[in-house]
């Protein structure tokens, strides 16, 4: 049974029109964010705990496109306002934590459907 992601923040669309039917494609793009996601969040996670505002928004910034490559508009939205919050100097970390807290578990949930997809399309090859 294909995966449907519905009410979650992932829509494959743009990324099925660029692979136009390659499951090759499909699978190496959700590989590179399977691998690249965790390291920026990992690297959003540290600079955020140290408050290092300028290296938290160069993280959410360099994770940003990924996003609105999966269709991923929620967690983009959410990666945007932590990158504005922290280049301001992150003077309220509470919400920027708040903010972090809420893309990490987007992300996530995301990462888990591809990680399926991703299974499903090996077993087309």
């Amino acid at each position: 049974m294909p995966v449907t992601p519905s009410d979650q923040d992932l829509d494959l669309t743009f990324l099925y029109e660029i692979a136009d039917g390659s499951n090759e494609f499909v699978i190496e793009s959700i590989d590179m964010l399977l691998q690249q996601a965790p390291e920026m969040l990992n690297a959003i996670a540290n600079a955020l705990n140290s408050s290092d505002w300028p290296s938290a928004a160069a993280a959410a910034h360099k994770l940003k496109p990924s996003m609105g490559f999966f269709g991923m508009t929620i967690s983009q939205e959410l990666l945007q306002e932590i990158e504005q919050l922290c280049k301001a100097g992150g003077q309220d970390p509470a919400i920027i934590s708040t903010k972090f807290s809420q893309a990490e578990e987007l992300i996530s949930q995301s990462m888990d459907v591809l990680t399926k997809l991703r299974a499903e399309k090996e077993a087309e090859l």
